[in-house]
């Protein structure tokens, strides 16, 4: 048995949706299949919020926009008129339910992470009764299982929590594993989990990747499939390198650090709970499912030229805390990190020096951390300098740290293209080295090093 992942990519449009469980009705029954939302769906649900909390008559307005959505993807899929009404009355509950949230979030005039995580969980739930309509009228027998129902529990974070694997492994045992059947697929939405008081709470965006790798821990799964509208991983965005190459294995510490590092193939934290049991993850591709695609097992492998893959984001940036003597001084970094942490704003990474703690952050938290340790009494900085024209390069790959020479390499490739290196992070990681470069020369760097390790040396001056 597999537990197979179908991402938000793969349900964009009527089309993809069609092609995606075709697809399914071929290949999945007998497994367990963990569903993102529609495409976009999430994003309505949370920037909604604001608008429900300021007006309640614009919730009528949301609702309707999810409703229409969903039921323009039935019209188009679902040829029975019975079949159809059956997902309506689902959906109509659904939305209800969602209804009643959003104007409980208007009257108590307060948007809590509780109150998010509930409404974000409805496209996941949402969805996966879309697709057991669409796949009952294919003539596939499906089911349907909520989180909550099977005991995916949680550590009762809101917005970003870890699954208890223990207890989970446990309730799946009695919940879920007693209704698989060769001949039916049962669909699971992703992204969230319930905690020990039965409240919902997500894994953070992107968090259905870590569900699946849950459930399939819990179930003692052969492996997690991951189905995406792309080959698997490459060796640099295929943006700005045509001919990227696509790696066709990876360790999981390798996997993680480029999600980390901005590949958008799986969430960072997908791989923590199949380390202990080393189920592998397949990538595969849903425009050419017979492709090997990716696999990330447990394996360490050095292969040359070393560098796996080069991967970006422009989502960071620094915040700068200028003080004397912040190596010697006892308690500054714990002051501001504690400071950001207490107001839901997470730290990348820290660099610091004698004068100065320089602090990665998501660049959506860049202001609003800057504003947060400003209400630091007494503060314990001199001055906080924010820049946001940089971007993170991630190079990735076993054995850059035993290898001599890989660091030099990176950064003689840069230096030879005219862009200057700031803030090097080398060591924390054994499989990667990352450091930042003003966003104007991101390309030019990408194009640099993959140049270097994967073809004849130039420079890409775009």
């Amino acid at each position: 048995m597999k537990v197979i992942k179908i991402g938000g990519g793969c349900l964009q449009n009527e089309h993809k949706i069609d092609q995606i469980t075709t697809l399914l009705a071929k290949r999945a029954p007998g497994h367990v299949v963990v569903v993102s939302a529609l495409h976009g769906v999430t994003d309505i649900l949370l920037s909604s919020i604001p608008a429900a909390l300021e007006d309640d008559s614009r919730i009528d307005e949301i609702v309707g926009r999810i409703k229409k959505r969903h039921l323009e993807v039935a019209r188009r899929l679902v040829p029975s008129a019975n079949k159809r009404k059956a997902f309506n009355e689902q959906l109509k509950a659904h939305l209800l339910e969602l209804e009643r949230i959003y104007y409980g979030v208007n009257f108590i005039q307060e948007i809590t992470r509780k109150s998010s995580d509930r409404i974000a969980s409805f496209g996941e739930r949402i969805s996966a009764c879309l697709l057991v309509c669409i796949m009952a009228a294919k003539g596939v027998h499906t089911a349907y299982e909520l989180p909550e129902k099977m005991g995916l529990i949680t550590d009762g974070k809101f917005g970003d929590a870890t699954a208890d694997l223990i207890k989970t492994e446990r309730n799946l045992r009695t919940t879920l594993l007693p209704k698989l059947n060769k001949n039916q697929i049962i669909f699971v939405p992703g992204f969230y989990g319930i905690s020990q008081k039965g409240e919902i709470t997500t894994f953070g965006r992107g968090g259905s990747d870590y569900s699946a790798a849950v459930l399939a821990m819990g179930t003692g799964a052969e492996c997690l499939e991951v189905w995406k509208d792309v080959g698997g991983y490459l060796s640099a965005d295929p943006k700005f390198i045509p001919g990227s190459q696509l790696i066709s294995e990876l360790s999981y510490d390798e996997a993680a650090e480029l999600s980390y590092f901005g590949s958008k193939i799986l969430h960072p934290r997908t791989v923590e709970p199949l380390r202990k049991k080393r189920l592998p993850i397949v990538v595969k591709n849903t425009l050419n499912p017979d492709a090997g695609g990716s696999v990330i097992t447990h394996r360490r492998r050095v292969i040359k030229p070393v560098i796996k893959s080069i991967a970006h984001t422009h989502d960071i940036g620094i915040l700068k805390v200028h003080a004397s003597g912040v190596g010697a001084r006892l308690g500054i970094l714990g002051q501001v990190s504690s400071q950001l942490a207490e107001n839901q704003i997470n730290i990348k990474s820290v660099v610091t020096s004698q004068t100065c703690i320089s602090l990665l952050l998501a660049a959506e938290d860049l202001e609003q951390g800057r504003k947060v340790l400003m209400t630091l009494k007494p503060r314990p900085f001199r001055r906080l300098e924010k820049i946001d024209n940089v971007a993170l390069v991630g190079v990735v790959g076993e054995g850059l740290l035993t290898q001599p020479g890989i660091a030099a390499k990176c950064f003689s490739a840069t230096a030879g293209c005219n862009v200057n290196v700031e803030m090097i992070a080398f060591g924390p990681s054994r499989v990667a080295l990352y450091f930042l470069v003003q966003k104007e020369y991101l390309k030019r760097a990408v194009n640099a090093i993959h140049n270097s390790f994967f073809l004849s040396p130039a420079c890409d001056l775009t």
